[in-house]
């Protein structure tokens, strides 16, 4: 028989349809080992009822690689730190529009341009808003931008632009933030997803696991992501960057790392809980498993500067699993 647990939340998210409370994401984060299966197992009835079969594959552009003012520290593309990501110039629009293209043909419904600052300047956002004009003009793709901190003039020319979501990862609770990043604070990041709201966009917000922080610390932030509504939660496993102040860090085991993406598919039951980076070397074979867990999306071939596994074998995967892969 199931452990009550299980059984409690089953009637609170399938039978109510309710997204699971604090108190039954803490039961559910002590739950017992031996029952984590059947916890993956409700996870992915849940998916399956609030998100139907359909999987979102997504490319992330890394637009301008390496040079960030801000001190993350699980981020090799800071400048502050010596790792061995070399800053390279901002793409060109021409950049973008290839790359978007690249994106399609790989099989991708969603293309995500990244770029490492604080905040974009008016020169970098022309170009990404003249590029995000092209692409959308010429291929089907849904395009998300990550830019870091954003004022409401510059969340309203995405919007103009075309752009359909904003990526602003909170990465962790409020309570252990600033043990994650010192140059801005939690506050600046809310104040962003706030404002992307404000202005219709979708948000898209997740974090990383593996950084050092408690069981506690996940659960605020899975609380914090149910006041958000996020319609995309990526869900990032820590991969230690050398001469990061986090290259030290241990890799979260595999069972905590899917008991804590099934718990974010209970949490939010109708958003689009994307794997992302990390997932190859924390889950290494247990992939499919992984892809049975309540997620329905996955960030196809590399997250900016971490490879991932060839998009041939994440393709036989969710066909293996009988998952439809969304145009």
């Amino acid at each position: 028989m199931s452990h009550s647990t299980i059984q409690a939340a089953r009637m609170r998210v399938l039978d109510q349809a309710l997204p699971a409370d604090r108190q039954l994401l803490e039961a559910l984060a002590v739950l017992p080992d031996a029952d984590v299966p059947d916890l993956l197992a409700l996870a992915d009835e849940v998916r399956e009822k609030y998100c139907g079969n359909g999987i979102a594959v997504e490319v992330l552009y890394n637009a301008k690689k390496g040079g960030c003012s801000e001190d993350c520290h699980f981020c090799s593309q800071s400048a502050r730190f010596a790792t061995e990501v070399d800053a390279e110039p901002f793409s060109s629009v021409e950049g973008f529009v290839e790359a978007a293209r690249e994106a399609h043909l790989r099989g991708a419904s969603e293309f995500c341009v990244v770029v490492a600052v604080r905040g974009p300047s008016t020169k970098l956002l022309d170009r990404v808003c003249e590029a995000v004009k092209l692409i959308k003009a010429e291929l089907p793709l849904k395009v998300a931008v990550s830019l870091g901190i954003l004022t409401e003039p510059q969340i309203a020319r995405l919007v103009e632009a075309g752009v359909d979501k904003v990526n602003h990862n909170l990465e962790t609770s409020r309570r252990y933030f600033s043990s994650v990043c010192t140059t801005h604070t939690f506050e600046e990041r809310m104040t962003t997803l706030e404002l992307v709201r404000k202005h219709d966009l979708e948000v898209c917000c997740g974090g990383i696991i593996g950084m050092g922080e408690t069981v506690e610390d996940r659960i605020d932030f899975l609380c914090t992501l149910q006041q958000l509504e996020p319609e995309e939660v990526p869900i990032n496993f820590l991969n230690p960057r050398p001469g990061t102040p986090f290259q030290d860090r241990s890799l979260v085991e595999p069972i905590e790392a899917l008991r804590f993406v099934a718990m974010a598919r209970l949490a939010l039951p109708k958003a689009l809980v994307r794997f992302a980076g990390g997932r190859e070397i924390t889950l290494q074979g247990l992939q499919d498993l992984g892809m049975r867990s309540g997620a329905s999306g996955i960030v196809l071939g590399n997250y900016l500067t971490t490879s991932g596994r060839n998009d041939e074998d994440d393709f036989a995967m969710l066909n293996r699993l009988g998952f439809e892969v969304m145009a």
